[in-house]
């Protein structure tokens, strides 16, 4: 037991009893280990934080590498009507 459930157990042991106190103790850890295991998976850890933060990184890599390759398109489309428009 962790010094919060041997704390509670002392409590209830006062005003139940010795074996309902621990059972009431013995349940209530229970679950809460049930609810902790539904929601571990929900849960972030820091190594899925850190693979985040380089998918991020990787794609703004890629949306900068488009931007330019879209840039350079336009300017080549532009300076192709400009020099259509001036040759007549």
């Amino acid at each position: 037991m962790q010094i919060a459930e041997i704390e509670l157990y002392e409590i209830l042991k006062g005003k139940l009893g010795d074996k309902e106190a621990k059972t009431l103790v013995e349940y209530i850890e229970a679950k809460v280990e049930k609810k902790f295991e539904e929601k571990k998976d929900i849960l972030a850890t820091k190594i899925d934080i850190e693979e985040l933060r380089t998918e991020i990184q990787k794609m703004k890599a890629e949306i900068i590498k488009w931007m330019f390759l879209f840039w350079i398109g336009q300017l080549a489309s532009l300076i192709a009507i400009l020099q259509i428009f001036f040759r007549q």
